[in-house]
């Protein structure tokens, strides 16, 4: 079965360094489950400081530390597979090129496919179409679909796709091996007791996107936990990286989804850490670039899908958003929307992140006009956070032209308190 698999989702030798062409990101390493522990523990003292130092904390993990990437890796591609068979019933039906949430299948050409491959036959589709599960309309969007693939998608049984050219439901996989699946449960534990440890404390968890390979299973893991743990307050924040092309289709797939369910929606949006690694992985393997082409493409999806929570914020007031970026741009383009749309800094909808030591000259500002801002303070032993702040610094390669203009801002306000005899003055 291992041609039958998409070339994204297989594990390839020459990329498994991870630190490969990433410059601005902490790579986790599977070790064995010991070392998983170790990292949840690692985790929670880290929640529990944050809650210790603000009332409004955050904390941020990756998934890659608390369980095997290999099942991320696996659970992604039957994710993929599922939302292409979507996609291509869709086609059938003569609405290719449609928004995504646009798109709607009829419920009874649906259920015909489903019989033909084997997925469910005739009366048991019928059953999942009627009353207060789906379907009342006569036609399922890709939210009715998600919810409908829940019950065939359990990551501990056999992991089944439908194969479009053979019109039969094949298996993915190989079943797991009873250690295989323990390993999966404590991955899905360790997630469990990192989120109510947060929701004790009132402490914001924000969980890390990374490769895009990965990125479907985190995304869909993290919604499991925001559906469980949101109903409240937004407790648990999605990461969604703008230099991807289908960063928006996600967006508003998931801002969707929260609305039906009734939970609050939470997330970080970044322009994204992995652009020289994915491409390179790309072009070797075969399949298509996952990133935007130009930097100016990834600063047009990071707008729209700000714009995009931004409104929701303004309407539903069930949405929350930490623009974690050093761009100047981004940071004027949220406070002029935020003025337009009426939502006030005090409300705390809208967050502003930036690494400590980085960008204060936005950072400082923004503080001290009222809005929620954040410094993101990498920790731990020297010797590997030292390399980290390296390749940050030589990511953000204007950091020297910045200073420079931090510097000149600084003088040019000692010169003017010099003139108005107010050096001291406290007020300024």
């Amino acid at each position: 079965g291992a041609e039958q698999r998409e070339k994204q989702y297989r594990a390839h030798q020459g990329f498994g360094d991870r630190r490969g062409g990433v410059i601005s990101a902490r790579t986790y390493f599977y070790a064995d489950e010991a070392k998983c522990d170790q990292h949840m523990e690692t985790f929670l003292r880290c929640i529990d400081a944050s809650s210790g130092s603000s009332e409004n904390g955050f904390s941020a993990i990756k998934l890659t530390a608390l369980g095997r990437p290999q099942f991320l890796l696996q659970f992604s591609e039957v994710l993929v597979k599922w939302r292409r068979f979507f996609h291509q019933m869709a086609a059938e039906q003569g609405q290719a090129g449609r928004a995504v949430l646009e798109m709607k299948l009829e419920a009874e050409k649906l259920q015909e496919a489903l019989a033909n491959l084997g997925i469910a036959t005739k009366a048991e589709s019928q059953h999942w179409f009627t009353g207060e599960n789906l379907g009342m309309s006569g036609t399922v969007d890709l939210l009715d679909w998600n919810s409908l693939i829940d019950s065939r998608t359990k990551l501990s049984k056999l992991l089944l796709v439908p194969n479009m050219q053979t019109g039969q439901l094949e298996p993915l996989l190989s079943r797991f091996t009873e250690e295989e699946d323990l390993q999966m449960k404590r991955m899905l534990q360790r997630m469990d007791v990192l989120a109510k440890r947060a929701t004790e404390k009132g402490v914001r968890l924000m969980v890390d996107a990374e490769q895009s390979y990965f990125q479907p299973a985190i995304s869909r893991l993290t919604l499991e936990m925001q559906r469980r743990f949101n109903r409240d307050q937004a407790i648990i924040f999605n990461t969604y990286q703008c230099y991807l092309k289908e960063a928006y289709d996600n967006v508003t797939v998931d801002v969707e989804l929260s609305r039906r369910e009734g939970w609050h929606f939470g997330t970080k949006l970044v322009r994204g850490a992995y652009m020289e690694q994915e491409r390179e992985r790309a072009a070797q393997i075969g399949y298509e670039d996952p990133i935007n082409p130009t930097y100016e493409k990834t600063n047009e999806m990071y707008h729209k899908c700000l714009d995009y929570i931004l409104e929701e914020i303004k309407h539903s007031w069930k949405a929350n958003v930490m623009v974690a970026s050093h761009n100047e741009d981004t940071v004027k383009f949220t406070l002029r929307r935020m003025m337009e749309l009426g939502i006030h800094p005090s409300e705390k909808k809208v967050y502003f992140g930036q690494l400590l030591g980085m960008c204060d000259q936005i950072t400082f500002p923004l503080g001290q006009a009222g809005f929620p801002v954040y410094k993101y303070v990498p920790y731990g032993p020297v010797n590997e956070v030292l390399p980290y702040l390296s390749r940050r610094a030589q990511e953000n390669r204007g950091f020297v032209q910045r200073a420079n203009r931090e510097r000149d801002l600084l003088w040019r306000e000692v010169k003017r308190r010099l003139l108005a005899g107010s050096l001291f003055s406290p007020s300024h």
